[in-house]
């Protein structure tokens, strides 16, 4: 049985429908009775409750399971201690895997929730239980929330310069490799980076969408300040903070990755650029 945390996001779902797709038993754990309903719908077998920042939530979970898929809520400003009641928890019911959702370039104090994962990670080097550390960069998927500026006004707007360069990954992909690691031997002790694109300037993001759909789109940074008013209202005050700081530091350094790992754990190039926003297009 896999315990898949986090598991009505969109990341916990596609790795269900993966796993699910293997033939594998798969446990989620979510807060609210509407999520369970989704995550049934994913193809999980059985679906726990509760918050798993309160103590004692993630080891009622991981009763009768052999491995954990951790994914703390995005954003959470607890992920840290949320990662060491995970870790007592695995402890306590032995289990015999710990794969860890964490991000690229953890090692960065500029991005709050970045570091917050680096230092789980240091927690699961001592853990005394083998682990699997996935990294991903930023989904093609988060490019979806502009779709309709891009589509109706051929926009492409992003809260840092056009120059800006990031390594992008499809999350069906990540589900993949997920899968992979979670039900295959020859994965323990190990860090994967997921990266699908080298990496990639807004100018350049702007282009394949245009190819892509056969209009023209335009990359255009919009005022940090300006994202900030619009976001406030349905974000946290450590996601808004989080967030601000993740785009200094994009438009300073930008988020850039290799692609081959993810090739070598897919055994298949990784979804391009191209073939996403086709796939998007076509509603897939």
């Amino acid at each position: 049985m896999f315990l898949i945390t986090g598991a009505a996001g969109k990341t916990g779902l596609a790795i269900i429908r993966t796993l699910a797709r293997r033939g594998m038993a798969v446990r989620g754990l979510v807060r609210r009775a509407e999520q369970g309903i989704q995550v049934q719908a994913a193809g999980a077998n059985q679906v726990v409750y509760g918050d798993m920042a309160q103590a004692g939530v993630l080891a009622q979970a991981m009763v009768g399971v052999q491995t954990v898929y951790h994914i703390c809520p995005n954003m959470h400003p607890d992920e840290l201690e949320i990662g060491k009641q995970l870790i007592a928890a695995a402890q306590q019911h032995h289990l015999s895997h710990i794969v860890y959702h964490s991000v690229l370039h953890p090692q960065t104090p500029a991005m709050p929730h970045h570091w917050q994962k680096s230092q789980v990670e240091e927690k699961l080097f001592t853990a005394g239980i083998p682990y699997t550390i996935l990294q991903p960069t930023a989904y093609m998927q988060n490019l979806l929330a502009g779709w309709p500026t891009i589509i109706e006004q051929g926009i492409l707007a992003n809260p840092y310069p056009v120059t800006t360069r990031l390594s992008l990954v499809d999350l069906q992909d990540v589900a993949e490799a997920a899968a992979r690691v979670l039900t295959e031997s020859g994965y323990f002790f190990a860090t994967y980076e997921l990266v699908g694109t080298e990496p990639l300037s807004q100018l350049a993001l702007a282009e394949t969408f245009s190819q892509v759909l056969n209009r023209p789109v335009t990359a255009q940074e919009i005022p940090l300040a300006q994202w900030q008013q619009n976001a406030a209202a349905h974000l946290s005050p450590y996601a808004l903070d989080s967030l601000s700081k993740m785009f200094r530091y994009y438009a300073a350094y930008g988020l850039e990755g290799n692609p081959n790992s993810l090739h070598w754990l897919l055994t298949r190039p990784p979804t391009s650029l191209t073939s996403f926003i086709t796939r998007a297009a076509a509603g897939a």
